[in-house]
């Protein structure tokens, strides 16, 4: 079950650790935007430029001639779909002569974002609409993580969790009229960093076998807090006993159960597992693929507390307990109530909100109890990102990080758990939550020799639409290769035989791939997008 596949960005001439996209066009022949094309308008992207100044000295500019068009505006598609949950922004240099107005239109240029495999592309469109000055070359950048922005459909979902854009549209001075307008265009550029690259796996249980859970990853955490009741109005007791944590067929189980069980001078009427990990880290990828239980009470969760927390009978609470809930930070990367089947919930809870906290989000998934699916927080020093399956759900990222916003600047660790809620179904008996895997994955510390390699090893064409090759250096002759889809599966295995080594990918699906490359010391990951 171990697919160790780590997500880098490769450039040839740099080896860089952050992902790293840019589109440009200065009109000069020397971008590599290629599709520009006008609607109800006139365009020219090789036009001279008629305002050279001290602000703009191009001798190139694009020329757009709104001539009375409805809905006039120039556009261009990309190769590859727009990453926004990233440190993302668009900008372009503009020159809007009165000379070349008509009608009482504002002055304003308007950023839109589309779908171009719609056949009505505008009808998902997320726009950004800025003012324009008169008479003077300006920047205008646009960013859909700080700017207002107007979706055309209300049931849209925030832009920053939207992986489907790929066309950018620009028109001056609103559409729906038939005014005129005369603009010129300069140095566009579309640019993301995103931060950094988590591609080391430094800790995991592929939970592989069958019986008793490994005692070296995981505690099992039964001491009842004050007042003989578990938080929330929790009516379970968690146990060290297998019947309720135990491995089987290669996955972790988590078995809630209806049962009159007594401990710690308490009788419960249900029992379930709380597990703590024996590993704590700061910053990374930690992602788990779950199978939850269902039936209304139970409240299954993959989760994170701060190291520091105490907590009598938490496994780190004894040796590094300094502060109390929630002055420690509680990252909660999947929730699911089975009183609310197949809604998936992420939270924060943080001094400055906690308990009914306004920090989260959640997305509903039809087959959370019947399928595994991935959950996953990327944490980094700036934001938590959370997503499912890729499909990001919610971005925490507070505009001001202190102790009250932001605890996240030490180590957490993973708890896995079901509890039973106070609206238990009379009829419930027992559930189980399936874990695949968990894995914690970290920036990587390169070595010379496989930053060597690395610079070494090119992928061409990427994107591929058939055939990809992948050339090595001779003393990588003879490694393995293996190609993973986004999701984990293994797709295509090969010998690496040849300094040129050419993979067919027809009969793959579009998308995204990882290509993992045996190196001296272990294995190093590209990404390959199939078109």
């Amino acid at each position: 079950m171990r697919h160790s596949f780590l997500f880098i960005s490769f450039l040839i001439s740099t080896f860089l650790y952050s992902q790293v996209q840019t589109l440009t066009d200065n009109f000069q022949g020397t971008g590599n935007i290629a599709t520009w094309s006008g609607d109800d308008c006139g365009m020219d992207n090789n036009f001279i430029n008629p305002f050279q100044t001290a602000s703009n000295n191009s001798t190139k500019v694009l020329k757009y001639s709104d001539i009375g068009g409805q809905y006039a505006n120039i556009r261009f598609d990309t190769g590859s779909n727009f990453n926004l949950t990233a440190n993302s922004t668009f900008s372009l240099k503009i020159y809007v002569p009165s000379s070349g107005i008509t009608g009482v239109q504002p002055n304003q240029i308007s950023l839109k974002l589309q779908n171009g495999s719609l056949a009505e592309p505008w009808s998902t469109q997320c726009e950004i609409i800025k003012a324009v000055a008169l008479n003077q070359w300006q920047v205008i950048t646009f960013n859909f993580a700080t700017d207002s922005y107007i979706n055309l459909n209300g049931g849209s979902p925030n832009p920053l969790y939207r992986s489907d854009f790929n066309r950018v549209v620009l028109q001056i001075n609103g559409e729906n009229n038939n005014n005129q307008v005369v603009a010129y265009l300069d140095d566009f550029i579309y640019n993301y960093t995103d931060g950094p690259v988590f591609n080391n796996l430094v800790w995991s249980d592929e939970f592989d076998g069958s019986g008793a859970i490994n005692a070296t990853n995981w505690f099992r955490q039964t001491q009842l807090p004050a007042g003989g009741n578990w938080y929330n109005g929790e009516l379970q007791h968690y146990t060290n006993r297998q019947v309720n944590s135990f491995l089987s067929n290669g996955a972790l189980n988590i078995v809630a159960k209806r049962e009159n069980f007594t401990d710690q001078g308490q009788t419960k009427q249900f029992t379930s597992a709380r597990l703590n990990s024996k590993f704590a880290f700061k910053y990374g990828r930690v992602e788990a693929r779950i199978k939850l239980p269902t039936g209304a009470g139970t409240w299954p969760a993959f989760w994170m507390l701060g190291k520091n927390i105490i907590e009598p009978g938490a496994f780190w609470s004894s040796t590094n307990g300094t502060v109390a809930w929630p002055a420690c930070g509680e990252i909660d990367i999947m929730e699911h109530w089975g009183t609310n089947q197949n809604y998936v919930q992420s939270a924060m809870h943080t001094p400055s909100s906690f308990g009914s906290t306004v920090n989260y989000g959640g997305q509903t998934i039809s087959t959370v109890s019947n399928q595994f699916h991935t959950y996953t927080l990327e944490w980094t020093a700036e934001r938590m990102i959370f997503s499912v399956d890729n499909n990001v759900h919610y971005i925490y990222n507070p505009a001001v990080k202190n102790s009250s916003t932001w605890p996240f600047d030490a180590e957490q660790y993973v708890l896995l758990n079901v509890a039973i809620d106070s609206n238990v179904d009379p009829s419930f008996m027992q559930s189980t939550m399936e874990v695949d895997y968990v894995r914690v994955y970290q920036e990587n510390a390169l070595s010379i020799q496989d930053q060597t390699n690395l610079i070494d090893i090119v992928l061409y064409p990427n994107p591929v639409i058939n055939r990809i090759t992948i050339e090595i250096p001779n003393n990588l002759l003879g490694k393995k290769g293996k190609i993973y889809s986004i999701l984990g599966q293994e797709v295509s295995s090969f010998c690496l035989n040849e300094i040129q080594n050419a993979i067919d990918v027809s009969h793959f699906k579009n998308g995204i791939y990882f290509l993992n490359v045996e190196m001296e010391n272990g294995f190093k990951t590209f990404k390959i997008i199939k078109n």
